[in-house]
């Protein structure tokens, strides 16, 4: 079998088919870089509240390194600050969102009129009671 093969650009790297569609097959993508690494930030305190919002979603979650951009490391860093400062009440283990489409609790309004239960006119015996009156009723038999 004879296949074509073309180089696109010594700059990308890769060989491509004559098959292949050109416009969906992506080059290497470019890394992302952190934020601690362009601030040049070697240690992450859990009282700086407003860094550690940074690496945690809308929903109170860490954000993956994937997502930030964060090395092995760095994330661990990260990882164990914000537990520190969820720990200490510094961040919310979740967030909870209380916006208008939500239901407010307010107070419980009143309970409608139930009727009211018949109150037994006989009383309950024990069980302890209810086996002396067995033995006194049974005739004694010799």
């Amino acid at each position: 079998m004879s296949e074509e093969t073309k180089v696109l650009g010594s700059a990308a790297g890769f060989r491509m088919d004559k098959d292949m569609d050109a416009g969906k097959f992506r080059g290497k993508r470019r890394r992302k870089v952190s934020e601690l690494t362009i601030n040049k930030v070697t240690s992450v305190d859990y009282k700086d509240v407003a860094l550690l919002r940074r690496f945690v979603n809308e929903h109170g979650k860490m954000k993956p390194s994937r997502q930030t951009g964060n090395t092995a490391k760095q994330q661990r860093m990260i990882a164990r600050a914000i537990r520190r400062a969820r720990e200490l009440a510094l961040l919310e283990f979740v967030k909870i969102d209380t916006g208008n489409d939500r239901r407010e609790f307010g107070p419980r309004r009143p309970r409608e009129n139930r009727e009211v239960r018949e109150v037994r006119e006989t009383p309950v015996e024990t069980p302890a009671a209810a086996v002396e009156s067995t033995t006194a009723e049974a005739p004694a038999t010799e």
